[in-house]
């Protein structure tokens, strides 16, 4: 760690930055929050979206262009195998491709609606391999395969769906021409996710850049250019961030080593919590953990001579070419006094609305830029046996008033023009949620919302109907295992006759209902599993559910489950040794069931569910191989919404 660095400046820049990838319809919050914190706090605080930028780079018409001539060469070689079939099909319509990229992004922009019209005929967009999973439909001769899911209307539906399978082609010759880890909502996952050791990141950002690296670091050369910050703050949600940010972190250092770089983001409160690995300090000068704001006002001020190197908070920081962790004891900034994110600087006219997974609730996540936005900080709950609870963005729960949540909403529409909201709390507080929907009413604010929540009973039919009259239009929830005896284990805190009732209430409320599934529990049995998948087939019979998805069960050393394993009736296999990302931790346990296997059939069923197909069959004949019989009673769901019990 240097001294702290002369500035000719009273008061330190701060450029946050969202490295590649996270998601392309709309702006990860994190640097939202701290741009509006810092300037808040009389900090010249800017933002930039190098993800966004970078996708907008390559997938113009000069970047296409240079991809078509670096697909020729790929092919011209003398390799005696024949082109895949993704670059034979690029080649083939490379004018094509060319002549349509820059209306195919313009609509995805919201820029040119009327495109919609040419791009459903199916006669304007170049189509490659991706659009042979339109025939999964099995739509017979003469028929719409699109009609299941679209119907007679939909227009533009239909066409953002098309336009996403036209890009998913050109990311697929991305990957084979460029670089093999490229992904749009993730870069070089494996490099950075639960890897005890450095070494392949240091590997890979050792190698002569391809161009996805050197229009990246470009990007990053001009942003700091147009904002001339002293500090840059690169936000690491995901491990799919990892390598982009240090990528940027390592073309800043080299043209401006006098720029103080922080990395920080969830993937770092997650993975680095024991941080070891001094090359990690080649390219960042601080690692910090858990909310940002307090750490990063620390370091500000150590910047300008207000306090010493070991008076930094939640910090990891190189000293004679060791990690030494810094962590003086102040209390974090209240939630309510965190101030409002701002989007000002990024672009806000240039995300893409994709419609990949025709799936109801995907679509939330991909299609349309929604303000994010947290009701409080952390969870109520901090109980769930699977879940981080001992990490402070879970265990620390901090709510703000209803009147500075609404406050904080009008001065974003105010800001943005933008009346949709993703509360992207891990479990909203039904009490705050009651009192956000009566304050957003007594204002008359109109807003449409959606977020996540546990179906407890506090959500009752009025409650429900209250939140949706304040603008829900969507609700995903954790039922997890779907068996009353796993979800006790896992200290859930409801059944699945309670999760019936109040599902229903918010499906009968006009709010879309998404149930967030998993298999591969600890003690989880064959049994268990298909019993699960009815209770899931009567859901989604009944309306209680429209949508939802199987996760497979990851133990973490930070959950419960990884941290008293002997409770849950499983072994922890040993961490590999290494002194970088620590997480994931596999775990033998005895009853020995294929959940692999199992999670073929689950998938299947329940994205047949969600399309009307399948829902009086057998649940066994989801699977290939021979299933027990459900113990559930055919009649569970029904007789649960019209009961009283537990």
């Amino acid at each position: 760690m240097n001294s702290a660095p002369a500035s000719t400046r009273a008061t330190p820049r701060v450029l946050s930055v969202i490295a590649p990838m996270t998601q392309l319809n709309t702006p990860y919050p994190s640097t939202a929050y701290l741009t509006g914190f810092l300037r808040s706090q009389g900090f010249p605080a800017e933002q930039a979206d190098l993800a966004l930028e970078l996708v907008l780079a390559l997938f113009s018409q000069q970047g296409l262009q240079a991809l078509v001539r670096e697909a020729q060469a790929k092919s011209g070689g003398h390799s005696p195998e024949p082109l895949s079939s993704v670059l034979a099909s690029f080649l083939a319509q490379t004018e094509r491709y060319l002549a349509t990229i820059a209306p195919t992004l313009a609509f995805l922009q919201g820029r040119d609606s009327t495109l919609a019209h040419r791009i459903v005929g199916r006669h304007f967009l170049p189509e490659g391999p991706r659009f042979a999973s339109l025939d999964v439909y099995l739509a017979e001769e003469g028929e719409d395969p699109l009609a299941w899911a679209f119907g007679a209307l939909g227009l533009q539906d239909r066409a953002r769906h098309l336009a996403t399978l036209y890009l998913n082609d050109l990311a697929d010759v991305v990957r084979e021409v460029l670089d093999p880890r490229f992904e749009f909502v993730r870069y070089a996952e494996s490099l950075a996710a639960a890897q005890p050791r450095f070494d392949p990141l240091a590997e890979a950002l050792a190698a002569v850049p391809n161009r996805l690296d050197q229009t990246l670091q470009a990007l990053a050369l001009a942003a700091v250019a147009r904002h001339r910050p002293d500090w840059v703050l690169l936000s690491v949600p995901f491990p799919g961030s990892v390598y982009g940010a240090l990528r940027i972190a390592q073309a800043i250092k080299r043209a401006h080593p006098h720029i103080q770089i922080v990395l920080g983001g969830g993937y770092v409160n997650t993975e680095l919590r024991d941080l070891r690995e001094p090359r990690l300090f080649d390219f960042v000068d601080f690692v910090t953990l858990d909310s940002g704001e307090r750490p990063i006002l620390a370091l500000l001020a150590w910047a300008q001579g207000e306090r010493s190197a070991s008076r930094l908070v939640r910090t990891f920081v190189r000293q004679e070419g060791a990690v030494r962790w810094v962590n003086w004891p102040e209390p974090d900034v209240p939630f309510e006094q965190v101030g409002t994110p701002t989007w000002d600087g990024l672009p806000l006219d240039r995300y893409l609305s994709l419609l990949d997974m025709l799936n109801p609730m995907n679509r939330f996540w991909s299609d349309g830029r929604w303000n994010k936005l947290t009701v409080a900080h952390g969870c109520y709950w901090k109980k769930c046996s699977f879940c981080d609870v001992s990490l402070d963005y879970i265990s620390r729960f901090d709510a703000a008033s209803a009147e500075t949540l609404v406050d904080r909403i009008e001065a974003i529409v105010a800001e943005t023009g933008q009346t949709g909201f993703h509360f992207v709390d891990e479990a909203a507080p039904p009490k705050s949620l009651k009192a956000l929907a009566a304050e957003l009413q007594r204002r008359g604010t109109s807003i449409s919302w959606w977020g996540n929540v546990r179906f407890e009973k506090t959500f009752t039919p009025e409650l429900c109907l209250a939140l949706a009259d304040s603008g829900c239009v969507a609700i995903s929830g954790g039922l997890e295992v779907a068996s009353d005896r796993l979800l006790k284990l896992m200290q859930k805190g409801v059944s699945v006759a309670q999760v019936a009732r109040v599902t229903k209430a918010f499906s009968d409320a006009g709010i879309l209902v998404h149930a967030y599934l998993m298999y591969g529990f600890p003690t989880q049995t064959v049994q268990d599993t298909v019993d699960a998948l009815e209770y899931v087939r009567q859901l989604f019979l009944h309306g209680c559910i429209q949508s939802g998805f199987w996760h497979r069960f990851v133990c973490t050393v930070h959950s419960p489950v990884g941290q008293n394993p002997q409770a849950y009736g499983v072994t922890l296999q040993p961490l590999p040794p290494g002194d970088f990302a620590k997480n994931d931790v596999g775990f033998f346990d005895p009853t020995g069931v294929d959940h692999d296997a199992l999670g073929v059939g689950l998938k299947k069923a329940v994205y047949n569910y969600m399309h009307g197909i399948g829902l009086e069959q057998d649940v066994r004949s989801w699977f290939d191989f021979s299933m027990p019989k459900t113990q559930v009673k055919r009649h569970f769901v029904a007789k649960a919404l019209v009961g009283d019990g537990a």
